[in-house]
């Protein structure tokens, strides 16, 4: 697979040592479950950044989205680190990889932008900020992901949040976007209630805006931030492997990806489950772009 240039023409490090604000950097896989094919997810971090090349020619234009240039008219502060090696059912491996990149963009001190593959990548994502904790967790998600295992794996796709909720350093969670039905049996919807999650449905959101869920959110908190595509409404988002009707706006996410920045304080961000073979014009990547365009736009401006 020829690697795509880097997200919006970013550089791999900024000139006169210049620590970064925010490091982007993709990967394949994470835990896949037995038999199951994950491959598709991996196109998905190259698959973003071309969508991205269109714009890269215009990061110091006025940007609508954020009420200014992408760097607020301060020096570029943001790199992309390019893909760590994953490999498919080396789940093991793929944790350790993914969890020790964190690690090492936390010690710069930088935010850590995760693309890729799917959620189960959000688990050694989340557990890379143990010596940085306390952090709340937003998950941006139709499901709630609070299976304990599946087919004997429980570090998959369907038990971040419950691996989350297991995390010392994890403090609290708000999930919202939460509609339809899912992975979550009667059992997990009473395991992350008695936990203490917030559930914010999507249908909460159209109702009420992103307030319904930054209301949960402590101020002043550290948070990191977990997307899974899904959350989006599939007519933005098509690319997914779980299409749902009633899904969240591409106006309400940047919203509340604006809304975080300034009510608590961004920790690390991950855009998970985008998977390339289902998108359709390479909307959803154009999408995706678009939202990590805003993230770090948000992250810039966090004082």
């Amino acid at each position: 697979m020829t690697p795509s240039p880097p997200f919006l023409g970013f550089p791999d490090r900024l000139a006169d040592s210049r620590v970064p604000r925010a490091v982007i950097f993709g990967a394949g896989h994470g835990s896949t479950y037995p038999g199951k094919d994950s491959s598709g997810y991996a196109l998905a971090a190259n698959a973003i950044r071309a969508a991205s090349q269109d714009d890269a020619a215009f990061v110091e234009h006025w940007d609508f989205d954020l009420g200014g240039p992408l760097f607020d008219g301060k020096p570029d502060s943001c790199v992309d680190a390019g893909d760590i090696l994953t490999t498919m059912h080396d789940n093991a491996g793929n944790r350790a990889r993914i969890e020790a990149k964190t690690r090492e963009i936390l010690t710069l001190p930088a935010v850590p932008i995760l693309i890729g593959g799917d959620c189960s990548m959000t688990i050694p994502f989340l557990a890379g900020f143990a010596e940085h904790g306390p952090v709340w967790v937003l998950q941006v998600d139709a499901h709630i992901a609070w299976r304990d295992e599946v087919h004997g794996e429980r570090h998959g796709y369907s038990s971040p949040m419950r691996r989350a909720s297991e995390m010392p350093h994890v403090a609290g969670m708000v999930q919202v976007g939460l509609r339809s039905v899912g992975s979550a049996r009667i059992t997990e919807i009473e395991a992350a209630r008695r936990h203490g999650s917030r559930f914010v449905t999507a249908r909460e959101v159209h109702a009420q805006g992103v307030e319904a869920a930054l209301r949960h959110i402590p101020e002043a908190a550290r948070v990191v931030v977990t997307l899974d595509c899904d959350s989006l409404d599939p007519s933005i988002m098509p690319g997914v492997a779980a299409r749902t009707p009633g899904g969240l706006t591409y106006t309400q996410v940047i919203d509340l990806i604006a809304g975080l920045g300034k009510r608590a304080r961004i920790a690390g961000f991950d855009l998970v489950e985008f998977y390339p073979p289902a998108d359709i014009d390479g909307l959803s990547a154009l999408t995706a772009a678009r939202l990590l365009v805003n993230v770090v736009g948000t992250v810039v401006r966090q004082v």
